[in-house]
């Protein structure tokens, strides 16, 4: 679900304050440190979702752990410690796991639509199948927002095993299964998802471009409107940890808009 700000984020609306540079998404992320539900693999960590659309990266700023990748390559875990960082491109399942205070600055493609539409939870098939039962085993219980979020990383990782079984087992059908069964979820939305990437770092692009052809002849004017601008975080529960959003910024001190 989407809240008012991103919703005139993806419209270009001003009042949602200026993007990030270059029309990137920021988050601050602890990861989850649950342990995993008996009839899984018991593992602490995160919900394993994939990114269709966008590239993801992690700086990792405290505590361990692994990430845990799916493609059509096969399985990998990747070792997570302070200082690392790492990314990853669309159609990467990927899965966090805590070992022991894993806190990281997640940075994303296309002004945060990873979190803002662009995952895909590894549900088991029969609820990818059924767009209803996903939207339902995806959404956030308000009254228990953390009951819901457990649940819903529980029946995840349910599906991750299952399709990691498949992929190991030599079932070259198992992602392609997969990734035909996530855009079917998400095809109804693409054209909102066109506007924000359009609107965010599309737009970021052509005032940089504007920028260079301004400097190339000589002209300077839109350094006068130089600003300073603060991020306002915002907590919610995310797929894989507590975040610490950033879904716009405020002026501290600025000249023109």
């Amino acid at each position: 679900m989407r809240d008012e700000t991103e919703d005139a984020v993806a419209r270009g609306d001003s009042r949602a304050g200026p993007p990030l540079p270059g029309g990137v998404g920021l988050s601050r992320l602890q990861v989850y440190d649950w342990p995993g539900a008996e009839n899984s693999d018991g593992i602490c960590g995160g919900t394993p979702h994939v990114h269709l659309a966008c590239a993801e990266a992690y700086a990792v700023v405290g505590g361990s752990g692994a990430v845990q990748t799916l493609t059509t390559e096969g399985f990998a875990s990747t070792r997570l410690a302070e200082g690392d960082l790492l990314w990853f491109t669309p159609g990467t399942i990927h899965r966090l796991v805590n070992g022991g205070g894993l806190r990281i600055v997640v940075l994303m493609q296309n002004a945060g639509l990873p979190e803002a539409g662009d995952a895909v939870l590894t549900f088991p098939a029969q609820i990818l199948s059924d767009p209803d039962a996903y939207r339902s085993a995806a959404a956030l219980d308000p009254q228990d927002p953390e009951g819901s979020a457990r649940a819903r990383r529980d029946l995840a990782v349910t599906g991750f095993v299952e399709l990691r079984r498949r992929v190991e087992a030599g079932d070259r059908a198992a992602m392609a299964d997969f990734h035909e069964a996530a855009l079917r979820l998400v095809a109804p939305e693409l054209p909102v998802w066109r506007e924000r990437v359009e609107s965010g770092p599309g737009r970021e692009l052509a005032r940089t471009r504007a920028h260079l052809d301004a400097l190339g002849a000589g002209d300077v004017s839109h350094l006068s409107s130089a600003a300073v601008r603060r991020g306002e975080q915002r907590p919610a529960w995310g797929m894989c940890g507590r975040l610490l959003t950033f879904p716009g910024s405020e002026a501290v001190r600025s000249g023109r808009p």
